[in-house]
């Protein structure tokens, strides 16, 4: 016997091809109740026949809150749990248990799993947590678009059910033209809101409006409100994106180093600067803040967090950046990586077969040099490369590849030790900062701790901004 009595409800036009799949997912719920508005197609006759409480209402002038609230009022005040879901949402079998589970007398709304965004294959590639499941009573939805779910009690007990997923399946013929005109009427109706100052700034950058965009979202900014720091990095990304298309480079990176100061602990700004560094073929640069999206390992549970930060974009960009650096082992190691993530993609597979056949047939003209601590024989680009290539020594040792590297030059091990540091033990870049400071240090090629401070860029790790 269930706990409660729950039922789904939403709001629809048009949406005659998602009917079926949506009942499916959502039968679970005692009962379902469903705010048409203005289909012109079989979507109603389709509720109706799978016994879909269906009512139809114009909203005009168009607002996303007030149908929301008018699909809430067509369910009757005993129902326990509302549950608000769209046609293009899917439950995972057995939401309803897990919610019955979780959920106490106590409990007014709950968070759980939403993955906005799916490949192919069906996983995921935006997630977050959502709250649309709420008690019936004390509750409204405001604002004329990204409309948001507000309690009118005394005392909101909020709950996170992990288990309950429910999966996006966008339809993209739909138009999303009446969202600027509704973010403008949001914004004007309530000017200190930050949340809507944020979505309004980032429509005029859909838009292509990037004067617009960049005023709009410096006054999301300053609002005192705006205190959230994810949101706030999110409108510095959004700030670079407006000043890359209008070729203003300088102004786009300092807006990617504000982000990242803002919120140091998510790869999205470090991915934008890897993305504009591309853009204008840096590639040292692609690599530096590719690495260092890399290191950060938690996907955050917000709706902030692009795509490109997780799917196999980062592992892409370090091919490409390490095939210019001519560094032909890496990139053909960061094209597996990428491989690995997205393997029917034709072209990262025609990359990587270039870079192997490069291997097998490489430039006479070209020195190839590997520095690794192990070669796994058992790999094919290892098989290749021994046919292929001069073995000619074999070290793992850092200090004496340093030392090798300083030839006739002086270092304490102190000084070594203090490179290493601001290197991150990248052989890669302790090699090259080396050659830097011996030409600064050519008349009495003594290295020292001061040099490496003048010298040598200290690398970013994640407690630079703290």
């Amino acid at each position: 016997m269930n706990k409660y009595k729950v039922c789904v409800y939403g709001i629809c036009k048009n949406e005659e091809k998602f009917v079926k799949r949506w009942y499916e997912s959502m039968k679970e719920a005692d009962a379902i109740f469903v705010l048409d508005t203005g289909s012109t197609d079989n979507t109603v006759k389709l509720l109706k026949e799978f016994g879909v409480n269906v009512r139809t209402s114009k909203i005009e002038p168009w607002r996303f809150d007030v149908a929301r609230n008018k699909s809430l009022d067509l369910i009757p005040d005993d129902y326990d749990i509302c549950v608000c879901t769209d046609l293009d949402e899917v439950f995972e079998k057995g939401w309803r248990k897990y919610l019955e589970d979780s959920w106490v007398g106590s409990t007014s709304r709950a968070r759980y799993n939403y993955n906005w965004s799916l490949d192919d294959n069906n996983r995921p590639l935006v997630n977050f947590y959502i709250d649309k499941i709420h008690q019936r009573k004390n509750y409204k939805w405001t604002h004329p678009v990204h409309e948001v779910l507000t309690f009118l009690g005394d005392k909101e007990n909020i709950i996170t059910i992990d288990n309950i997923v429910l999966n996006h399946y966008p339809d993209k013929s739909k138009s999303r033209s009446s969202y600027l005109p509704l973010l403008e009427l949001s914004v004007k109706e309530d000017p200190n809101d930050d949340r809507n100052m944020h979505y309004l700034g980032r429509e005029y950058m859909y838009y292509g409006k990037w004067n617009e965009a960049i005023d709009t979202l410096i006054k999301h900014l300053s609002l005192k409100t705006a205190t959230w720091n994810d949101e706030r990095c999110a409108s510095m990304r959004f700030i670079s994106r407006c000043y890359r298309h209008l070729n203003r480079y300088e102004e786009a990176r300092m807006w990617l180093d504000k982000a990242i100061k803002e919120a140091p602990y998510l790869r999205d700004p470090y991915m934008e600067r890897a993305l504009l560094e591309y853009d204008l073929e840096n590639y040292e640069e692609v690599k530096k803040y590719c690495l260092l999206a890399l290191k950060i390992k938690n996907h955050p549970k917000t709706y902030i967090n692009e795509i490109f930060s997780w799917n196999n974009t980062v592992y892409d960009l370090l091919a490409i950046s390490s095939y210019y650096l001519n560094e032909l082992d890496k990139a053909i190691e960061y094209e597996k990586l990428a491989l690995t993530m997205e393997p029917d993609n034709e072209r990262l597979k025609s990359n990587l077969e270039k870079l192997e056949k490069y291997i097998e047939n490489p430039n006479p003209d070209n020195v190839l040099v590997l520095v690794c601590d192990n070669l796994d024989k058992r790999k094919k680009l290892v098989t290749t490369l021994l046919k292929k290539a001069e073995l000619t020594e074999e070290i793992t040792n850092i200090h004496t590849l340093i030392k090798k590297r300083l030839e006739d030059y002086q270092m304490s091990s102190n000084t070594e030790k203090m490179l290493l540091e601001y290197c991150m033990n990248d052989y890669e870049r302790v090699f090259h900062e080396l050659d830097k400071l011996k030409l600064y240090k050519m008349e009495d090629k003594v290295i020292t701790e001061k040099d490496i401070e003048a010298i040598v860029m200290k690398s970013m790790d994640d407690n630079i901004f703290i």
